[in-house]
């Protein structure tokens, strides 16, 4: 019986320092029935040279080369379009799979229900040299983990707190169908996956470490919360998507403590018109407090006082409450 095929669509821009590592650990994968599609979305580097010459070696390797920048959303629905796998792996070619990748995560899903559309790891982080920085879960001596990861129904979840680390994820293909692949309107897509494939479908943590995930400046992750970051108002147009899809007081309470957790971001790094469309959602929310009445009276004045920033990361680093 022939395994179900697994399509990895490898996103790249500007990725020629990373690209043999990253194109040799797709090549390497043990699961005999795996698509490729390389995805270059016009790199102004050497890395459309470096993928003609896999694609040489490699002819089963499927190439698309973009003559204008399409962002990442888009560049990742052409190629679900065009691939055929029953599950997908969303590759940014910066990062590097383990051997076991693809094997590892169809095992687990083959023994979940079929209401599993995700299954998603843990990941080793490392820098621009391949050194490691640790791992995305902190592992306490008790064998706790941190973020607390969550599985079946994680809806509230997604919008309370960060606890996923995006390239660790395997998808069902019928979630990316449902959903008519990534929304190309916005700047990144992971909160919005998670958000409205979450509604209906449920998420397995794989308690393994099957790739490496590559932390340096030009990342998308690493020019969030940064003055003039164009991701907070994609994340304003999330928020908004989700408000349509809460059903019960918790999700309520998580959406509330998502918007508060984005609106101080925003108003500390001086994106004052997200900062202002954040606080009045999170007045249609009905969860405004003196505080938060405070912030949105130094947003409309402008107010910095981004000095207080380190302070709060001091206080309460990587945590969304209220």
């Amino acid at each position: 019986m022939t395994p179900p095929l697994v399509s990895i669509i490898c996103l790249c821009y500007n990725h020629a320092p990373f690209l043999h590592e990253a194109l040799d650990s797709v090549l390497a994968q043990t699961y005999p029935n795996v698509e490729v599609l390389v995805v270059d979305d016009c790199s102004t580097d050497q890395s459309v040279s470096i993928i003609e010459t896999y694609v040489q070696r490699h002819p089963q390797i499927r190439f698309i080369r973009h003559t204008q920048n399409q962002g990442n959303c888009a560049s990742f629905n052409e190629a679900l379009q065009l691939s055929q796998g029953e599950f997908i792996i969303d590759f940014a070619t910066d990062d590097v799979l383990h051997s076991e990748r693809v094997s590892r995560q169809v095992e687990a899903f083959l023994q979940l229900p079929a209401s599993y559309g995700v299954v998603y790891t843990d990941a080793e982080l490392i820098d621009e040299q391949g050194v490691s920085l640790g791992f995305f879960y902190n592992r306490a001596v008790s064998g706790k983990l941190s973020p607390k990861p969550a599985t079946g129904d994680v809806f509230a979840e997604v919008l309370g707190r960060y606890f996923i680390c995006p390239p660790t994820m395997m998808m069902r293909r019928r979630v990316l169908e449902e959903l008519q692949g990534y929304d190309p309107a916005l700047a990144y897509e992971d909160f919005d996956f998670w958000v409205r494939s979450a509604r209906h479908w449920q998420y397995h943590f794989l308690d393994e470490v099957l790739c490496q995930r590559r932390m340096h400046p030009h990342s998308l992750s690493r020019k969030v919360y940064q003055k003039g970051d164009k991701q907070l108002a994609s994340t304003v147009k999330v928020i908004q998507k989700a408000q349509k899809l809460v059903r019960t007081p918790q999700e309520k309470e998580a959406l509330k403590a998502r918007i508060r957790y984005e609106a101080r971001h925003a108003y500390f790094t001086t994106n004052y018109p997200e900062a202002t469309e954040l606080l009045n959602l999170l007045e249609q929310e009905q969860g405004m407090t003196s505080v938060y009445r405070i912030l949105q009276l130094l947003t409309r004045q402008k107010v910095p006082l981004q000095f207080l920033r380190r302070w709060y990361h001091r206080w309460k680093y990587g945590h969304i409450a209220a």
